[in-house]
C-alpha cells in the first residue's frame, strides 16, 4: 500500500491531520495528530484508524501497523517540555 493511499484514508475521517509515516511495503508507523481525537481515550484513537485499514490487514495488503495518534492541543503541551540549551 503506498504512503498517498494510507494518507487519503486517514483524510477520509479525520480531514485536519497531520500524518508522518514510517515503513514500506506492508509494513508502517503511523503518527497522526488531529483535533478529531479530543475527548477520545488513547485506545479508541488507535481502533479508529485501524478500522480505515481492516480490510487491507484482513487481506495481507498490509502485514503490521502501528498507530500513535494525538490532538494538535497535546503536541503543543508536550512541546513545552522540550528545552534548549544554549552553547
Amino acid at each position: 500500500m503506498s504512503e498517498v493511499a494510507i494518507v487519503s484514508k486517514i483524510h477520509t475521517l479525520y480531514p485536519d491531520a497531520a500524518i508522518d509515516i514510517d515503513g514500506e511495503g506492508c509494513n508502517f508507523e503511523l503518527f497522526v495528530i488531529s483535533n478529531g481525537f479530543q475527548d477520545m481515550a488513547v485506545v479508541k484513537r488507535q481502533q479508529s484508524l485501524l478500522n480505515l485499514f481492516s480490510e487491507e490487514l484482513v487481506s495481507g495488503k498490509l502485514h503490521a501497523l502501528s498507530v500513535k495518534a494525538k490532538t494538535f492541543a497535546e503536541m503543543e503541551a508536550n512541546r513545552s517540555h522540550l528545552v534548549q540549551l544554549e552553547m
